[in-house]
């Protein structure tokens, strides 16, 4: 009779990582091999049995049990040198390619491409392409910032992530905002609807029938949104939109306010009607940093999956769409929770800042206000 293999004793958390590594799609499987082995001597199997239910010889069964005593379940992901493809390109070359890509630009052109870099390099587009997977680099990206010059910016940007983190005791925290211009576009053509194969299409050609402008405020805590359309967005209309949170929230409870600094939240008439409202607490972003406000989230959900893709006849019918959308919304809200803390973005923004001043020395600097002359 074939001898039964000592067993192993395997804590709970290890038998359900071994049994999650074996059902998960994206596990190699080698590693699903291998945990099968493990989990197999552990129910107490014999060499044999587990070599023929998985294919493999004596063994490799006795190897693997071996290196799970000794590692435990990492070990069943480790590679044995001289084992496993080889390289294709040594490390210097690779360094070549990297260093090709990051510091330098085609003839021309303002980034690389993998043909572009295999043609000039002697290689092919494939083992470009390995390369920058393997280093997480994607020239054909980009994307938009602006590092604020704001002398209180660390003053403003640790009372505003207090508020999302430590929000006060029975007080609401709401993110106000506009999004002014939103247009009105009437597509020329209607689009292909999506199918299999092929996802939908929407025509490039538009007529534009006016815009309209959307004041909201996001309730960080309960994820509702107030939302309000005007033609235009002077003062008169931040005070009627004021006044309609005012009658949102009634009572004495205290209202903090996170917005910017534009020009229609500062005029005297705005200044007046809040102290008149002393439970409307303001709370200003540093400049240049809307991303600090999280009704910008909101924004950008309600543009890409309710105005972006659809045709509008008119300002009215852009309107109605805004309202169902709001309404939508706050039947089912979500809120955003932020999870960045004061330090997490103060280190970011060095490093942000550091790289600026190495490609244009002083480009960080604050500006200097200008002079009123006489």
């Amino acid at each position: 009779m074939p001898r039964a293999i000592d067993p192993l004793v395997l804590s709970p958390d290890q038998r359900s990582e071994l049994q999650g590594w074996v059902v998960a799609l994206g596990t190699l499987q080698q590693v699903a091999l291998r945990s099968r082995i493990v989990l197999a001597v552990a129910a107490g199997k014999t060499e044999v049995t587990i070599a023929a239910e998985n294919g493999v010889n004596r063994k490799t069964v006795r190897l693997w049990r071996e290196r799970f005593r000794g590692g435990g379940p990492r070990a069943l992901w480790e590679i044995a040198p001289g084992r496993g493809r080889k390289p294709s390109y040594d490390v210097t070359r690779v360094k070549t390619v990297l260093d090709a890509t990051l510091q330098t630009k085609p003839k021309g052109s303002t980034h690389w491409s993998c043909r572009t870099v295999a043609a000039a390099q002697g290689i092919s587009k494939s083992s470009v392409s390995r390369i920058w997977r393997g280093h997480n680099i994607k020239p054909h990206r980009s994307e938009t910032f602006k590092l604020s010059r704001d002398p209180r910016f660390l003053e403003k940007l640790t009372d505003v992530i207090g508020l999302y983190l430590n929000p006060p005791d029975k007080a609401i925290v709401l993110c106000v905002d506009k999004r002014s211009q939103i247009q009105a576009l009437q597509r020329t053509q209607p689009g292909l609807p999506l199918k299999k194969g092929r996802c939908g299409t929407m025509t490039h050609a538009y007529q534009r029938h006016g815009t309209t402008t959307l004041f909201a405020a996001l309730d960080v805590l309960a994820g509702k949104v107030i939302g309000d359309c005007y033609k235009r967005h002077r003062h008169q209309e931040f005070l009627r939109f004021l006044r309609r949170i005012n009658r949102e929230f009634p009572g004495n409870r205290p209202l903090h306010l996170v917005m910017d600094n534009y020009g229609t939240h500062g005029t005297p008439e705005v200044k007046d009607w809040l102290n008149r409202h002393p439970q409307f607490k303001v709370h200003y972003v540093p400049t240049s940093s809307s991303w600090l406000n999280l009704i910008e989230r909101w924004f950008g959900e309600l543009t890409s999956q309710r105005i972006r893709r659809d045709s509008f006849l008119s300002v009215d019918d852009l309107g109605a769409a805004i309202n169902e959308f709001l309404t939508a919304w706050n039947e089912k809200p979500k809120p955003f929770i932020w999870t960045a803390t004061v330090e997490s973005i103060v280190a970011k923004l060095a490093r942000c800042r550091q790289t600026l001043e190495q490609t244009q020395p002083g480009c960080t600097a604050r500006k200097a206000r200008k002079r009123k002359t006489s």
